[in-house]
């Protein structure tokens, strides 16, 4: 019933050298700028591809210049994998290096090469030339066209002490399957979907806990279809005797919220409604969109946001 990753939503600090650095060097969409709805004076982006499809989004909070910066480590998320057309490795070196971005050379794991970098705010993120075939049409923009643009997402990395926990969620509860081992990292991934359908566990029994704050995932959003699906998911996470949320309206979907034993915070997202329900699909991105119950408060809120185009 999980049909992959849905979204993962990270910490940033400036808001405007997030949304230059995700729409103008790595040429996402930017499809909803929002607000926190726990904290309506900072924004929430969602940045994917044209349509903002699941499984190709990743939204932030940018809290500001005053939060503090977070670290990797044990029961977190740790790295976002992208998957990129093959032989696109190239341009994105060169453009990484004329925008000063810090990447390692590329390497290869599970015969696929790949290369990682750090955003404006220390997220680690890696660009993967996939073996797999992936339908998805990437999001062009003047600068970076289809043929070397990103995809979606092709994986998810949760580092932890011991991943046998976590596993036991992703197999019996999420209906993955381990299909491949490479030292400490074990790959699951489920047939649900055919992309954004991967989810790697490393396991490092003395890392220390990581800190979720800038530069960090706050955590990772599976995919249901619908409402049903997801309130059978919900008796099953409850079966596990784990602590989890009723459902919450994100107004582009509804969400519940657990902590899997390993210590990572999951949400369980639905694919509907969707992102044009409040905007058509050109119009993406393009109005600051309140919550209903912060509507009154709409002048007051945006003199406090920053500008950013």
């Amino acid at each position: 019933m999980i049909k992959g990753i849905h979204h993962i939503t990270a910490i940033a600090g400036d808001a405007k050298r997030n949304f230059d650095f995700y729409t103008k060097v790595l040429g996402l969409r930017f499809v909803k700028r929002t607000v926190n709805f726990d904290d309506p004076q900072t924004y929430h982006f969602y940045f994917g591809d044209r349509q903002g499809t699941p499984g190709t989004i990743l939204t932030f909070f940018p809290w500001g210049n005053a939060v503090r910066q977070g670290r990797r480590g044990a029961s977190m998320a740790t790295e976002i994998g992208y998957a990129v057309p093959k032989g696109s490795l190239g341009f994105w070196l060169e453009r990484f290096r004329a925008h000063n971005i810090i990447y390692n050379n590329p390497a290869e794991k599970f015969g696929e090469k790949y290369l990682t970098f750090l955003d404006p705010d220390g997220l680690k993120l890696e660009l993967i030339e996939t073996n797999q075939p992936d339908p998805r049409k990437g999001y062009e923009t003047g600068e970076v066209k289809e043929d070397v643009a990103t995809k979606g997402f092709y994986n998810a990395t949760l580092t932890l002490n011991d991943i046998k926990p976590t596993a036991g969620i992703l197999t019996d509860v999420f209906g993955y399957a381990l299909i491949d081992k490479q030292l400490n990292r074990y790959r699951y991934a489920t047939t649900a979907s055919e992309t954004a359908n991967i989810i790697d566990l490393v396991e490092l029994p003395a890392e220390q806990r990581g800190i979720v704050a800038g530069g960090t995932v706050h955590h990772v959003a599976f995919r249901v279809k619908d409402d049903k699906a997801q309130m059978e998911m919900r008796e099953k996470i409850l079966a596990k005797g784990l602590n989890i949320t009723p459902q919450i309206d994100r107004n582009y979907f509804h969400s519940l919220y657990f902590r899997e034993p390993g210590g990572v915070l999951f949400e369980i997202a639905t694919d509907n409604p969707g992102f044009m329900v409040d905007e058509p699909l050109e119009a993406l991105g393009t109005h600051l969109k309140l919550p209903t119950q912060f509507e009154p408060h709409r002048e007051a809120i945006e003199k406090h946001l920053v500008k950013l185009d």
